[in-house]
């Protein structure tokens, strides 16, 4: 790993640590020529399916595109960064644990309730009004008519 500050070619691992649920390792460095310390993540690199959108149209995974919908219904919610990169992280697993090379956008948008659902209710109903695309308050009523009234343990 080349140093971010001087460029030298060689960097020592000071500290080894597992994130993101044990799909990340993060790693503490130092360059022994400017002593500079940085973090670096390391990840295995796993194909994602593609996504076949409603229109027909075929994409690639976009993981940024994920998280900016999942972090938008969280926004100012009880939900600390660790459980929105687990979250994320679940997701993805899901996706490729179905060992399929394209898969519909409407079975990614099922996966992303169901986790946000176990997670938090009303950031469950936000991404569930989008999703299915809640055109009255009668679609609200009929979503929360599904819930049982038991709360969600509260974030760390």
């Amino acid at each position: 790993m080349h140093c971010p500050f001087c460029s030298a070619t060689d960097t020592k691992v000071v500290d080894s640590r597992l994130a993101a649920e044990g799909a990340q390792i993060r790693r503490r460095r130092q360059c022994p020529e400017c002593l500079e310390r940085f973090t670096t993540f390391e990840m295995t690199e796993l194909v994602m399916p593609r996504i076949i959108k409603s229109s027909g149209k075929v994409e690639p995974f976009d993981v940024a595109k994920l998280k900016r919908s999942v972090l938008l219904c969280l926004q100012k919610r009880p939900v600390d960064l660790d459980q929105q990169d687990a979250l994320i992280s679940r997701v993805e697993q899901a996706l490729r644990r179905l060992g399929e090379r394209e898969i519909a956008s409407k079975l990614v948008g099922e996966i992303v309730m169901a986790e946000l659902k176990t997670l938090d209710d009303v950031a469950y109903v936000r991404f569930a009004s989008v999703y299915r695309d809640f055109q009255d308050i009668e679609a609200f009523r009929a979503e929360l008519d599904q819930f049982d009234g038991t709360p969600k343990a509260q974030a760390k």
